[in-house]
């Protein structure tokens, strides 16, 4: 396809001007939000479901202890966090995305914050959170996994807490991550322990705070040295 340059003249120069107000708005709001823990998971999850009800009793606990919920803002997995949140009397973010079916904001984000572009919104999922979740999930939670695992993997970010909750469901996957990529030397020993895997949303309660607490000890020493 020829490129037209005309075309980038009238139109690429404002995108940017769109890309950078994301990163500013979202930014802005993020800051001062707080120490946040993102959950991911499937849009088409019902309330009736196992896992709706699991992951809503984790972000409650989470809130609890102020830690702000940051989730993709629609339904599914992502409203039962909210809500979590919301019944705890919690800061809730919702990145909400704009597409043509199934992202709808849910109503118990308190945070609103709504985006064009999918590359700015999960930069906004990782800068402003000290752990993460992941709930069951479609394409998205498993493209949200593996790149928060390459960023911990590469050193790009720090080794965050990645929790994966239900064995029913990733044990498939972490079978054959062991098999095709472990064993074949395409990863490190090491990076199968990147990653902790439960069916008990309290231990991911558990791990996530200790962490914040190994976080706040060195710097409060910073502070008073």
């Amino acid at each position: 396809m020829a490129i037209n340059p005309d075309g980038f003249v009238r139109e690429d120069p404002w995108r940017i001007f769109r890309i950078m107000a994301e990163f500013v708005d979202s930014f802005e709001t993020l800051a001062a939000a707080g120490p946040a823990v993102t959950v991911f998971g499937s849009a088409r999850v019902g309330r009736g479901d196992r896992y709706y009800k699991l992951t809503e009793g984790l972000a409650y606990e989470l809130a609890r202890n102020n830690l702000v919920i940051i989730t993709g803002g629609g339904p599914g997995i992502m409203e039962a966090a909210n809500r979590g949140a919301a019944r705890a009397g919690g800061r809730s973010v919702g990145l909400n995305i704009q597409l043509p079916r199934e992202q709808k904001p849910n109503r118990y984000v308190n945070i609103p914050i709504d985006f064009h572009y999918f590359f700015s919104r999960k930069v906004c999922f990782v800068k402003y959170s000290i752990g993460f979740v992941f709930m069951p999930g479609g394409f998205g939670t498993l493209d949200e996994f593996f790149e928060l695992i390459t960023l911990v993997q590469t050193e790009r970010i720090p080794l965050y807490p990645l929790v994966l909750i239900g064995r029913e469901y990733w044990q498939g996957l972490l079978r054959w991550m062991e098999v095709e990529l472990r064993r074949r030397k395409y990863i490190h020993p090491s990076d199968m322990e990147l990653f902790t895997l439960t069916d008990d949303p309290r231990k991911a309660v558990r791990i996530i705070l200790d962490h914040q607490r190994r976080m706040t000890v060195p710097a409060l020493s910073a502070k008073l040295g």
